[in-house]
């Protein structure tokens, strides 16, 4: 697969219930070996088993928006151990994962996959006109 926005997520930007500004947006890690994306279909942070979800939460901050690009600080995950992460996952945390809509899917990344080592990980969001992704 290839670095997108969910459909649902797509949908809630344009009819702005999704503020990539002023919501409380998180980051997971996640091994596709446990979750396979459905892009189409896929709504709410309950749609990916907790198996799948490799570390993280972490929220992002200083977030900005760009020519249409969404960015925000490089994140940090510490001590991530288990299974292997193939997948960078974002959301909107409305603090109900059954009501925390899904905004984007990255697997298309320098370093993924990647087999945790108890170490940090350091997600480095590009720094080209896409940033995090784009609209």
């Amino acid at each position: 697969m290839a670095n997108t926005l969910f459909d649902f997520a797509r949908q809630r930007f344009l009819e702005g219930k999704i503020n990539w500004m002023t919501d409380t947006i998180k980051v997971i890690l996640v091994d596709t070996g446990v979750y396979t994306p459905q892009i189409s279909t896929h709504q709410y942070l309950s749609d990916i088993p907790q198996p799948a979800r490799i570390a993280g939460p972490i929220t992002l901050t200083n977030k900005t928006t760009n020519g249409g690009s969404a960015d925000a600080d490089d994140v940090t995950f510490s001590t991530v151990s288990g299974n292997s992460v193939e997948a960078i996952v974002i959301y909107k945390d409305t603090g109900d994962e059954s009501q925390s809509p899904l905004i984007a899917y990255l697997d298309v990344a320098t370093g993924l996959p990647v087999v945790p080592n108890d170490g940090e990980m350091v997600i480095a969001w590009d720094g080209g006109i896409n940033r995090i992704f784009r609209i």
